[in-house]
């Protein structure tokens, strides 16, 4: 008698005990009045962090707040000579208003590294056309000092479409031709997406470029198959990190201006 009582008092007991753990732990065993449950419009707003503030250009094509300057037309104080970094800049500047290659001084760099970026950049063929094909208006934007966006005067100039501007050199042509004439400007604008490496020094994810020239499209989130070769299959051969943007000494005196970059 005295054992069925105790096994009734033990059940009792285990029975209150997950009782009180279901209580405590407050499962719903019956289904919402509404399935699924209705969302609210604050389910899916993220507050936090808060979107950084900065101040646009009043005019398109100038530097918003945030841009770190590299060129304004008044030194070269943010590039230094490929041949010698320990060197200034050998190219000169004209008019306060934009620098001219000086042909045979070598490629020009800068100072700072970058990896993921936005680039505004303009630039000019020289005034008289004096060759044709790659010998006419020819330069180049190196991103991480590998991979170049070509600069040539590709207005009624035929040459390998690889190869005119707006192409990733040898390795993507651009959507369409959109330069104008060697008495005007043209302006880059850039979305650069630097290429990951896994542990093993191996490519991960290859580098990604969006072109905008003239404000046309002309490279859409590209894949850059690798460094900038003039012989020979692009390709990926090491691991690397942020490093310089250069500007190409193609024995041509092709123009800059309003340089000018965010890091993303």
């Amino acid at each position: 008698m005295k054992s069925k009582n105790f096994k009734n008092s033990f059940l009792m007991l285990a029975l209150f005990s997950a009782t009180a753990a279901m209580a405590q732990h407050k499962y719903v065993n019956t289904p919402p009045e509404v399935s699924p449950m209705q969302m609210k419009p604050e389910m899916t707003e993220i507050w936090e962090p808060e979107v950084k503030v900065i101040t646009p250009a009043k005019t398109i094509g100038n530097a918003p707040s945030d841009a770190i300057i590299l060129f304004d037309g008044k030194n070269l104080d943010q590039w230094v000579s490929q041949k010698d970094v320990s060197k200034p800049a050998a190219w000169k500047i004209v008019d306060k208003d934009y620098m001219e290659v000086v042909p045979g001084s070598g490629a020009i760099q800068t100072k700072m590294a970058f990896g993921d970026c936005q680039l505004h950049l303009e630039w000019s063929a020289p005034d008289v056309v004096l060759d044709g094909g790659q010998a006419r208006g020819n330069s180049g934007v190196f991103f991480q000092n590998r991979y170049e966006l070509q600069i040539l005067d590709s207005h009624n100039n035929r040459t390998y479409s690889n190869g005119q501007a707006g192409s990733i050199y040898k390795d993507r042509p651009p959507l369409v031709n959109a330069v104008k004439t060697p008495l005007e400007w043209n302006a880059y604008d850039v979305i650069y997406t630097a290429p990951r490496f896994k542990a093993d020094g191996r490519i991960d994810a290859p580098a990604r470029i969006t072109v905008f020239l003239n404000g046309v499209l002309v490279q859409n989130n590209t894949t850059i198959n690798g460094l900038t070769l003039y012989i020979g299959l692009h390709n990926y051969p090491s691991s690397h990190g942020e490093d310089v943007i250069s500007l190409q000494d193609h024995d041509s005196k092709n123009q800059f201006r309003n340089i000018w970059i965010r890091k993303l």
